[in-house]
């Protein structure tokens, strides 16, 4: 596939440079048309004109317009270029040049156009802590992080998932303190931890409770840093603990990721404490060793009063390692905006320092509001809600669901448990996504199971009404790929235009997704697709069955785009996460 509007956008450019060869370059940007009677694209000329104005008096934008239009050179895009007052041209694209895409769209498959420079992106998601269950931010976070993955991964970059976690620190010796008293033989034979959560709140009640065990664990944590084999023995047991749960999670929800904790960074971090004292960067508060960024407010701790390291010294660590040794372009936090002053000071140090440009490369932090369940931010700590049963509640409603409708009655024992989990396990993903992330979201059965209105449940009912089309003709693949090249589609009725030219915007929703990160852009496009096919399945008839004869009357070329939309769809729920299912 192709990215029109970015092919209208050279063809205006090579217009505009020939209209004013001696301007400086503007600015050329081609928009899509929010009603087709509007035309398809439309290009304004007001910022031509603005500049313009420096040079020369009496510049009318309806002028410029003309000139730009008499200069587009000839192309298989545009039917026509219609100036309208205020200076705005409106485009239409040709009807065979439509057709002609998605035919290429269907023989070749969903293919978007590829990144010419293929970059190196990291992005750092879910980020658990060891001995403690994952948190609802750390499942948004691993929710929203694998799916800008997928997309970066989709349009030809190389991206490394990488989860940030908790395994360093005090909190490691409180851990292995309490497990050396609870498993004394450890050594000889590993113990049967069971729930890491039940560990942790053990030790923590000693430490906040116990001067002598909280001196005990200080020491256990230094000996950890010191690599003294006993200690990372006791350790080693604890993380494989915690993985195993952490695993479950993720392999309900299809999430890869590499674990890279905050010890995989120890060796270099009294190099990075020395780099930021040569340069001068260091101050002594209160017996701390602080760095304050240019333009902040909050300092980071680089090293305490006892010469330990902190958060502030694995993540100043790990951003040194990606930039120089992993040689990333681009790096993504996908953490839950609360952190957004510490990742401000972390990128503004690592500027301050020398370590990137920001204008080479591009070091973002994407923030997420909190998870809502019954109205209530549940953070993990104590006996709240936990996520095990977030999956288990999704997938008995979603059966119940099912069973209401009587489904169980028609589909096969895997067809039943397919649907269920891909209902069960989309809902809560999609309802990360469909809404700008920065705000809180709200897990709510009754409505992220609604079958109407913007939900994954409604999305895998229409998609499942897409390919029941398909069927319904009795057309084979084959079949259907030899159509694809022999039949024109015919964009004769207003709705199966609309839904061709919507089709073939998918490409320009993900660029614009990769500027800016925003996934509830994807939402909103799938469900705007879900809408106009509808529409399109409302007024135009593609399978026609004779009541006398039992004659079946197939319109292909509807039948084409039908497949089409299915096919863009089946992308889109990709990159999100979400299952496609055949039957529902």
């Amino acid at each position: 596939m192709i990215s029109i509007s970015q092919k209208i956008q050279q063809i205006f450019g090579t217009a505009v440079h020939a209209a004013y060869p001696d301007s400086e370059c503007f600015s050329v940007q081609v928009l899509p048309s929010q009603q087709s009677k509007f035309g398809d694209y439309y290009f304004e000329c007001a910022r031509i004109a603005q500049s313009l104005k420096f040079k020369e008096k009496n510049i009318n934008p309806k002028d410029i317009a003309k000139k730009i239009v008499q200069n587009l050179p000839e192309n298989s895009l545009i039917e026509k270029a219609e100036i309208v007052s205020q200076g705005f041209i409106r485009v239409y694209l040709k009807q065979d040049f439509i057709s002609e895409q998605l035919a290429h769209l269907l023989v070749n498959g969903v293919k978007p156009p590829l990144a010419e420079v293929p970059l190196k992106v990291i992005v750092d998601f879910s980020s658990p802590n060891i001995g403690k269950k994952m948190r609802m931010s750390h499942l948004r976070s691993a929710i929203i992080g694998e799916s800008l993955s997928r997309l970066f991964e989709y349009m030809g970059h190389h991206v490394l998932r990488l989860s940030h976690i908790g395994d360093y620190g005090r909190q490691t010796g409180m851990l292995i303190a309490h497990l050396q008293d609870k498993f004394p033989g450890y050594l000889i034979k590993n113990p049967r931890i069971g729930d890491p959560q039940e560990l942790y709140k053990e030790s923590k009640k000693r430490f906040d409770n116990d001067e002598e065990f909280k001196k005990r664990a200080v020491q256990c944590a230094l000996k950890l840093q010191n690599k003294e084999p006993d200690f990372v023995k006791a350790w080693s047991l604890i993380c494989d603990a915690s993985r195993q749960e952490f695993q479950k999670i993720y392999d309900a929800l299809d999430i890869r990721v590499k674990e890279r904790g905050e010890s995989f960074y120890q060796g270099t971090m009294k190099e990075v404490v020395k780099e930021f004292e040569e340069k001068g960067f260091v101050q002594l508060t209160e017996g701390r060793k602080t760095v304050l960024p240019h333009n902040c407010n909050t300092d980071l701790t680089i090293e305490t009063s006892d010469g330990g390291y902190t958060y502030d010294t694995s993540d100043l660590a790990a951003l040194q390692q990606r930039l120089f040794e992993e040689k990333a372009d681009v790096i993504i936090y996908v953490v839950e905006r609360e952190q957004s002053s510490h990742f401000h000071s972390l990128f503004n140090a690592g500027q301050m320092i020398g370590w990137y440009d920001p204008d080479v490369t591009r070091v973002k932090h994407v923030g997420f509001g909190a998870a809502l369940i019954d109205g209530k931010k549940h953070i993990g700590s104590g006996d709240t809600y936990q996520i095990k049963d977030l999956l288990e509640e999704a997938r008995k409603q979603s059966m119940d669901k099912l069973k209401a409708k009587k489904r169980d009655k028609v589909l096969t024992t895997e067809e039943l448990k397919a649907a269920q989990e891909s209902i069960a396990y989309g809902c809560i993903k999609y309802t990360n996504f469909y809404h700008d992330y920065h705000k809180d979201c709200t897990l709510s059965f009754g409505e992220m199971l609604n079958n109407k209105g913007n939900t994954s449940t409604y999305l895998l009912h229409e998609f499942v009404r897409m390919k029941d089309m398909v069927h319904s003709a009795n057309i084979d693949e084959a079949t259907l790929l030899t159509a694809a090249t022999d039949t024109r589609i015919s964009l004769d009725h207003e709705k199966e235009r609309k839904l061709a030219k919507l089709i073939l915007r998918f490409p320009e929703v993900l660029q614009r997704i990769l500027e800016d990160l925003m996934l509830h852009k994807l939402c909103d496009f799938l469900y705007e697709l879900a809408t106009t096919f509808n529409e399109f399945h409302d007024n135009c008839t593609c399978v026609e069955k004779d009541k006398w004869t039992d004659e079946v009357k197939v319109n292909m070329s509807r039948i084409l785009l039908c497949e089409a939309t299915a096919a863009v769809m089946a992308q889109g729920f990709k990159l999100l996460g979400l299952n496609p299912l055949q039957k529902i």
